[in-house]
């Protein structure tokens, strides 16, 4: 099997899925309607200039985009489960090919996602210059690089029956720590999420709109757990592969 034709499967498949669909792509407009809808005419969100529904936007696409990219481990288990990921092995599928795949199919998902929440903003009433959502949006999939790599080693790591709950609950912790639901400008929350790249993911954004520098902290971070979470699933793959 060519790493194109891998590709092009990975890619039929996982947007063939309707519950993968409703689940990573729609709860994150579900919860944006719900919690930006009723505050839509709130143009200064908590002193912080921008209106509310451009924050929420934001904060729900880092959100959303990293709940998809981590989805991933849920296939990935199911194919452990069916054998399929071992059957691989005696392909002349390479393992590059293999996380090249993986990788481009979770982007695939996350820009989906984004699209859907910047189509919700949008009909609350965000408007941003195009150099704005241009911005925005590079920095948020390069923020999601460490998420493309935790997808396929907890996807390694966990059963079938185990990866829903560990997504899940993964997501929501990083979402809390990162200040997805709310400002955290100082405290413990603060000092631990600047060390994970949750917390950039989310000031990629609001450094976008706002128009200021991501920071050389954020991009040492994201690189750093970038390099750390790829050797790790390379890792788990080369183990969980090769077991007889």
């Amino acid at each position: 099997m060519s790493g194109l034709t891998y590709m092009r499967f990975e890619l039929l498949r996982a947007f063939r899925n309707r519950r993968f669909f409703m689940f990573s792509l729609g709860l994150p407009v579900v919860i944006y309607f719900a919690v930006a809808g009723p505050y839509r005419n709130v143009h200064d969100y908590d002193g912080l200039g921008v209106s509310l529904p451009l924050y929420y936007m934001v904060s729900l696409a880092s959100f959303g985009t990293m709940l998809a990219m981590i989805s991933s481990g849920a296939r990935i288990a199911g194919e452990r489960q069916a054998g399929w990921t071992r059957q691989l092995r005696i392909t002349p599928l390479s393992i590059r090919a293999y996380f090249r795949a993986k990788v481009l199919t979770s982007y695939a998902m996350a820009i989906t996602s984004l699209a859907l929440l910047y189509l919700a903003g949008v009909s609350l009433g965000v408007s941003l210059p195009a150099h704005s959502w241009l911005a925005l949006t590079g920095l948020i999939l390069v923020g999601l690089l460490p998420f493309a790599a935790l997808g396929i080693t907890l996807g390694h790591l966990m059963t079938v029956e185990s990866i829903g709950p560990m997504t899940g609950g993964t997501v929501s912790l990083l979402a809390i720590v990162s200040g997805t639901w709310f400002p955290i400008t100082h405290g413990f929350l603060h000092d631990v999420g600047q060390w994970l790249p949750s917390y950039w993911l989310v000031e990629a954004g609001r450094a976008a709109i706002a128009g200021h520098e991501w920071g050389t902290m954020a991009w040492g971070v994201v690189a750093g757990w970038t390099i750390a979470l790829t050797l790790l699933a390379a890792f788990v793959y080369r183990r969980d592969t090769g077991r007889v």
